[in-house]
């Protein structure tokens, strides 16, 4: 058989087979704890976003809009949100990459022996249908998150926000936002993968001119570092529009996707709010890189599917490989 043949082959090479679900459950973790983490870090730039969103002409600059926000609500205002912050998003990453690599797996496998030279469209359609389930674990808390942040007197945090919006709207008022939510995390995913992937490709083949498995921890980190930027970068743009609709909608600015188009404006939906996403969403989504390929790295799962890549056609349906000596 194929598949024997490669798992003896690459026992041979020092490595040892192990179950699939080791590595999705290695991916999950790992995207909950990096998505978690980074996006509680920057709450403070979080919640100054979202209210330049929702009262511009208030809160038009980022320095005076800080100021203006501290002192009229305290600091404790800039952690405002922390728990949909942190929860929310660390649910959203666990589904994200965890589903992610399941989905690649699963195209791949419909691919077939094509599957290298389809591998943008793989890693357009794993993307995209990860980023669909994760948000709708994300979209509840992103309710509460927004509101909590624009709208003082609303609720303390997730414990006392939720019911809130259940009794005052029901299941509906959870997820209103779900549509240009999609809009805006679907596109970024997309974008963001896709555009990692390839920056990994490129920056191993032109650069670092080794494969990873050759390389150092530290050189495949720093590969990691340079590619997670320029996802996180493009995703920021692609995204903008729809992240700036999502604010509308969560705080009653406008009762549909058309309606809050038109109170924002073209120009505005494009370029409202975004120098703050640069300065929010690239340094996190590179951290987010950052964090979710370390813990694959102490895992041992340095250059799981490179070899796959490699000969797609021969690809392990049963049966994942790990480095002993990474552990």
């Amino acid at each position: 058989m194929v598949n024997d043949y490669i798992v003896g082959e690459r026992e041979k090479e020092g490595l040892r087979v192990l179950s699939p679900a080791y590595y999705y459950s290695v991916c999950t973790a790992g995207g909950m704890l990096s998505a978690g983490a980074t996006h509680l870090a920057i709450t403070p730039l979080d919640v100054l976003k979202v209210n330049m969103q929702v009262n511009p002409i208030k809160y038009n600059k980022m320095s005076s809009s800080l100021s203006t926000l501290v002192r009229e609500q305290g600091p404790s205002v800039l952690w405002k949100g922390w728990a949909g912050k942190f929860y929310g998003y660390g649910v959203q990453g666990a589904f994200k990459f965890g589903l992610y690599e399941y989905f690649k797996k699963l195209y791949c496998d419909v691919a077939g022996p094509s599957s290298m030279k389809h591998r943008t469209l793989i890693y357009f359609l794993s993307s995209a249908s990860a980023q669909a389930i994760a948000d709708v674990a994300l979209c509840p808390f992103e309710a509460i998150k927004v509101r909590v942040q624009t709208q003082p007197n609303f609720a303390k945090g997730l414990v006392d926000g939720f019911p809130k919006v259940y009794l005052a709207e029901g299941l509906s008022g959870l997820y209103k936002g779900l549509v240009p939510l999609w809009g805006r995390n679907i596109p970024f995913s997309i974008f963001m993968f896709s555009t990692f992937e390839h920056s990994v490709d490129l920056l191993y083949q032109n650069v670092v001119q080794r494969r990873r498995e050759e390389c150092s921890k530290a050189q495949q980190l720093a590969v990691t570092f340079a590619a997670g930027y320029a996802s996180g970068a493009i995703g920021t743009i692609v995204s903008t529009p729809a992240d700036n609709i999502v604010a509308c909608l969560y705080n009653k600015k406008a009762e549909s996707v058309l309606q809050a188009m038109k109170s924002i404006g073209l120009v505005n939906l494009f370029t409202r709010s975004l120098p703050i996403r640069f300065t929010l969403v690239g340094p996190v989504i590179t951290l987010q890189w950052f964090l979710y390929d370390t813990i694959k790295l102490l895992s041992g799962l340095s250059f799981l599917f490179d070899w796959l890549y490699d000969c797609p056609c021969l690809y392990v349906h049963v049966y994942l490989c790990i480095n002993v000596t990474a552990l």
